[in-house]
């Protein structure tokens, strides 16, 4: 099916699973995490209560609730901390992971945010490029499936945008 960038607010996704840029908590928080927590409504927290977290790099997955897709895919990104400290490979495992559990939830659509490159501080281009990589090879082995990056603003959209071009086409079902 592909993968697609666009610019826009993650909790107004209609998609089988969208993926919450998560603390390892699981608990809400800022950014993606407060918003998502807060359109879902409290049943969201109800239920990741009873979650005791997630290390950084896995994924755990939830009911929507009050959100229009079916399942949310909670994953903690990595802090950024210089590169030298597997920044890297738990970014791409956080990708990989929920579409890992999407797909073994028969979710076929998913929606992404731009992982830890908020308060985290991940560098912007590096991470669209790792989320690029990941997603797509993904993609070739499960081409049923489609991902959207749901972009915050235009220069994370443009990031997303530069590292698909530089990969070369997403794989087309």
């Amino acid at each position: 099916m592909g993968y697609t960038i666009i610019s826009g607010d993650i909790t107004t996704q209609h998609a089988d699973a969208i993926v919450n840029a998560a603390n390892t908590s699981l608990l809400g928080g800022g950014g993606v995490d407060g918003a998502i927590h807060r359109a879902a409504g409290p049943e969201l927290l109800r239920e990741c209560r009873t979650l005791h977290g997630c290390r950084t790099g896995e994924a755990k997955i939830t009911k929507g609730y009050r959100l229009p897709a079916r399942y949310v895919i909670h994953t903690p990104g990595p802090v950024w901390r210089g590169g030298n400290a597997g920044e890297d490979e738990l970014l791409a495992s956080s990708y990989w992971s929920s579409l890992r559990l999407a797909a073994e939830n028969g979710a076929k659509t998913v929606a992404f945010p731009s992982i830890s490159t908020g308060v985290y501080r991940f560098p912007l281009e590096r991470a669209a490029r790792i989320a690029t990589e990941t997603v797509c090879g993904f993609l070739r082995e499960h081409p049923d499936m489609s991902v959207t990056m749901v972009c915050f603003d235009e220069r994370t959209k443009a990031a997303y945008e530069k590292a698909l071009a530089e990969y070369g086409s997403p794989p087309k079902k």
